[in-house]
């Protein structure tokens, strides 16, 4: 079934199709990692996933994501949008539902070839192609409709994948939300990131 939703780095995100089911692509969210790409630890109020970052091919992002965590910017900030069979949102506010005052924002990567795949991790961003600051979400299904296609269908920017704490994603997707602040899809008890280090 199709499902239109815009994922912006505002409250929102992307223009995505949530068709996929849970168990495409698991076997791709749990793997192990063997590369030499740098590993951050997200330590949540339910639980910790670890993220593979594609430094290799989406070098900006990378950068740009790890200057966050080593200012830690993500430290008591909240996965304020979560939509299940879609994704979960976080990096951009408080507990308190305040926006966090955030870099410049950067170069759209979405033309590296990396998919939004279960597990990956992709910058959120507004309506511009190039505004992508500190937010981040988590593909919890295959999301191709968030892909890059052209230059008027740009999509987002692939720059992780979770490699450990894949069921604490799918946890966190199935909180229940409301409307809060104006905002849809918050979840109704907060969850918290208490925190984002490297490995």
């Amino acid at each position: 079934m199709k499902r239109m939703v815009a994922i912006l780095a505002t409250s929102l995100l992307v223009v995505g199709l949530s068709g996929a089911t849970r168990a495409e692509g698991d076997e791709m969210a749990d793997a192990v990692t063997t590369s030499d790409n740098p590993v951050v630890v997200v330590k949540t109020s339910m639980g910790t996933i670890e993220i593979e970052l594609f430094q290799d091919k989406a070098p900006i992002s990378v950068e740009n994501f790890l200057g966050y965590v080593d200012d830690g910017f993500y430290n008591g900030t909240i996965f304020h949008r979560v939509m299940k069979g879609f994704m979960i949102q976080g990096g951009g506010f408080d507990q308190g539902m305040e926006r966090k005052k955030a870099k410049a924002p950067i170069k759209n990567e979405a033309t590296n070839g990396v998919g939004n795949e279960i597990g990956t991790v992709a910058m959120a961003r507004t309506d511009v192609v190039d505004s992508a600051t500190s937010q981040f979400f988590i593909n919890t299904v295959n999301n191709a409709r968030l892909d890059y296609k052209s230059a008027r269908s740009y999509g987002y920017a692939v720059f992780g994948k979770v490699i450990s704490g894949m069921e604490v994603a799918k946890e966190i997707e199935s909180v229940q939300t409301a409307t809060k602040n104006g905002m849809g899809d918050v979840p109704v008890t907060t969850v918290t990131i208490e925190s984002i280090t490297r490995k």
